[in-house]
């Protein structure tokens, strides 16, 4: 049957309204988790009593030729195989292959471009080793992937070496690689610069998904020993602590960076007028720097002739200190950005310590570059033309996710969420507190410009994705527009109401805290969030993560009746709410007396386990003047036209 335009229209908002409609049933799920509590993961949100991982520790030798931007590389990785399971496979990621024609973000949108041998990984020699001898083995390349076909799977309990010689032209712009020229010389900045090995868990198996572009790492943890020989001109910076600082850099250099870690103000390493002295003993050819960092899933590095080198002390709690540093080209310092870079860096890390856990590193890193922004255990790169603003915002939010994934290992390609989202929500607090909220209150992209009310902005977010993506949607199955207003915007704020509105800070800072240090160099999913911050908290929080994680449902409260005793002396006020949309909220009321008394309180989200309306009595002296639901504008009311009765 075909209908007129007018009555699909018709039908269309009446089937919209009726899915509006409040039903409990449907928020406070009594079975909400796939999957009980087992061996390997507690229905507490705890590791398991048989929780496992798989452990790869790596060797980096590199070289990199300045003129010919190859990067020649030979790196052998200790894998150690963990898993009750014997390895039929082994699966390595080659995220430098994104850019190759065969990859799967190229073939998506030219499937029949031709190859080019300038992009991407080439592998020179690939052996395997169970004792000392290395052997030669079959292997297949997808991609970003690749795959060791094994004549003997490894055993469980079983370690492996895999020998790996490769090469790769670095790109100018690689998206999270990069160079930059300067006047005084190029910047390079490397990431996913060797092969690394994919995660084998206890949910997926092998997670094999390809590097297209939004998601980012998944990775498991271990000691990554790296050796970088470059020339000599150049200022190199690495996750991890320089092995060898005392003996390849000079006099000065090691002087300036003992003064540097002892301080708290910043200490300049390399001067603006330095540029044409090298930090290193060797004045011509190559030097190798030797870097090493124990217990991370990555590292990443950067180099330039043209580095302006800064650093200061970092305190940490119980007494340990860290060192906070930064480079970054002249041209940077106009900006005003640059030249605050380590005292930011500095001041997130103490907060990050503080509001989480203690910075497990020697050294947090603020590289400028070409890349606009981007994370690595202990290092950032962060783009060189920058205000003191945004230099702040992009210091705070790329070494924040040292906690969140470096430390927190989540699956980033799945769940994106749990490190930008999370990472975002401390950033909010980060602001506030540095420099007696010099950069608050935190703003994010086009829904929070500044002077907006965050609840009002995420209303926005909320009601373009009725019906579209969720937080719990994998980065490389959203569409990229609706990528930071849920995994970061979103989620941040569904943090910000945890903890201001539904838990109290005490309660859910001690419940947060306690799933960090659960989690901490262990591989989290997000149910074992959920359950850990209900577990911690005393707190069933079902409602929360299905309404706003699982679904973008509304909310709108609303006042339906407002009912005072004739006889003033009675002294009470009954009020009547009403719930209009999917999402539920405690009730956050302000009650006005005549005689100018006022009362504010919260309602338990529970009141709505019973149905749409809710009903509860104030104690009053006077006659009511003035009812209002959500007075400070904390919750995302999509009508607050409802919201206030007066007397």
């Amino acid at each position: 049957m075909k209908l007129s335009k007018a009555l699909l229209l018709c039908c269309c908002f009446c089937f919209s309204a009726v899915q509006a409609q409040y039903d409990p049933t449907q928020l406070f799920l009594t079975d909400f988790y796939d999957t009980n509590g087992n061996l390997y993961r507690s229905a507490s949100g705890q590791p398991g009593p048989q929780y496992w991982q798989n452990e790869a520790d790596y060797q980096v030798e590199a070289s990199f030729d300045v003129k010919t931007h190859v990067l020649d590389g030979e790196v052998v990785i200790t894998y150690t195989n963990n898993s009750p399971d014997d390895l039929q496979m082994l699966w390595l990621q080659l995220d430098q292959n994104k850019v190759d024609a065969d990859a799967k973000a190229v073939r998506m949108t030219s499937p029949n471009k031709a190859a080019d041998a300038t992009k991407g990984y080439v592998i020179q020699n690939l052996t395997l080793a169970r004792n000392t001898t290395f052997k030669p083995v079959a292997y297949k390349i997808y991609g970003t992937r690749l795959q060791l076909r094994l004549s003997t799977p490894v055993k469980s309990g079983e370690t492996v070496r895999i020998a790996v010689d490769y090469r790769f032209t670095q790109q100018k712009k690689g998206g999270r690689s990069g160079i930059l020229s300067t006047k005084n010389g190029e910047v390079f900045e490397f990431s996913y610069w060797y092969p690394r090995m994919s995660v084998y868990d206890d949910y997926y198996g092998w997670n094999t998904l390809p590097f297209i572009g939004g998601g980012e790492m998944y990775l498991d943890y271990g000691t990554i020993d790296y050796k970088l020989s470059v020339p000599a001109n150049q200022v190199v910076v690495g996750s991890g602590v320089l092995v060898n600082k005392g003996e390849i850099l000079n006099r000065r250099t090691l002087r300036r960076l003992k003064r540097a870690s002892h301080s708290d103000k910043t200490v300049m390493i390399r001067k603006p007028t330095e540029l044409d002295e090298p930090v290193t003993k060797k004045t011509s050819g190559m030097v190798t720097w030797h870097f090493r960092m124990e217990n991370t899933r990555d590292v990443a590095w950067a180099m330039s002739a043209a580095y302006v080198w800064d650093a200061a002390k970092i305190e940490l709690p119980d007494g340990q200190t860290a060192l906070a540093q930064s480079v970054y080209p002249k041209q940077s310092i106009a900006k005003k950005g640059w030249p605050r870079s380590t005292q930011m860096l500095k001041k997130t890390v103490e907060f990050f310590s503080d509001f989480v856990m203690p910075y497990p590193y020697k050294v947090a890193t603020s590289v400028a570059g070409a890349v606009g922004g981007m994370e690595f255990p202990g290092l950032a790169f962060n783009h060189w033309s920058v205000g003191e603003d945004g230099m702040f915002l992009l210091v705070s939010h790329e070494i924040g996710h040292t906690w969140f994934p470096m430390i927190v290992g989540s699956d980033e390609r799945r769940n994106p969420f749990m490190d930008e989202g999370f990472n975002t929500f401390i950033d909010i607090y980060a602001e506030e507190a540095f420099n007696n909220g010099e950069f608050a209150p935190k703003r994010d992209g086009e829904y929070a410009p500044n002077g907006g009310n965050p609840a009002d902005e995420i209303i926005q977010v909320i009601a373009e994705t009725q019906g579209g993506p969720t937080i719990m949607t994998a980065a490389d199955n959203m569409p990229y527009k609706y990528v930071h207003p849920l995994d970061y915007f979103k989620t941040a704020f569904g943090l910000v109401l945890l903890r201001e509105v539904i838990l109290g800070p005490e309660r859910f800072d001690y419940a947060f805290q306690h799933y960090a240090e659960t989690w901490a160099y262990k591989h989290p999913r997000p149910e074992d969030f959920f359950r850990s911050m209900a577990n911690a908290s005393g707190e069933d929080l079902v409602w929360f993560w299905n309404g706003w994680f699982y679904h973008n449902w509304q909310l709108d409260q609303e006042i339906v009746e407002v009912k005072q005793a004739a006889d003033q002396s009675e002294g009470s006020v009954d009020i009547t709410v009403k719930n209009n949309k999917k999402m539920a909220m405690p009730i956050l009321v302000k009650v006005e007396e005549h005689n100018g008394d006022i009362h504010e309180f919260k309602v338990p989200v529970d009141v709505w386990r019973y149905g749409k309306t809710a009903s509860f009595t104030v104690p009053v002296s006077s006659a009511v003047k003035t009812v209002t639901l959500d007075p400070n504008h904390q919750l995302p009311d999509v009508n607050r036209g409802n919201n206030t009765w007066k007397g």
